[in-house]
């Protein structure tokens, strides 16, 4: 009986984790493939894969399902339910040398098109193009942009 008047019993804090890691990768490539072949290939210095998504540093993500294979880069990438969100020194390249630079940018892989909704640099051969907001349709190689200023060098005879 001197126990329990000496002693208090522990509280413990009972906790609810929603969002726990599954786990963590370091130096990892990730493919994807199905019955045509390689579709994506993901890289990246580190990830932390939870049930639903991939948050990966330093991320270089390859799409070669459709007709032209893209790739983008960034210090930062969020991937969840076939969106890719990228921060931070965002890289959008095209094999035909399409390109263009922003802070940060959206993927989605099913309807192909990359969305940036901050100022970009875009560049192909030796035109240049600065914009405010970028919408990138590769299937269609539609690009709606807003606050344009380009510099478009015309090919001579």
């Amino acid at each position: 009986m001197a126990i329990f008047f000496l002693f208090k019993p522990m509280h413990i804090k009972k906790q609810k984790f929603e969002d726990v890691p599954l786990f963590e990768l370091t130096s990892f490539t990730l493919h994807e493939l199905n019955r045509a072949g390689l579709q994506t290939v993901m890289t990246g210095n580190s990830a932390i894969r939870y049930s639903d998504r991939y948050s990966v540093a330093d991320i270089d993500y390859t799409d070669n399902s459709k007709e032209y294979i893209a790739n983008m880069r960034a210090k930062h990438g969020l991937y969840k339910n076939e969106i890719i969100d990228l921060k931070d020194d965002v890289v959008y390249s095209r094999e035909d040398g399409l390109t263009f630079e922003t802070s940060r940018a959206t993927y989605n892989k099913k309807t192909n098109i990359a969305t940036a909704d901050a100022d970009y640099v875009s560049y192909q051969d030796k035109n240049v193009v600065h914009g405010s907001f970028v919408k990138y349709n590769n299937s269609l190689n539609r690009v709606e942009s807003k606050n344009v200023t380009a510099v478009y060098k015309l090919k001579a005879k």
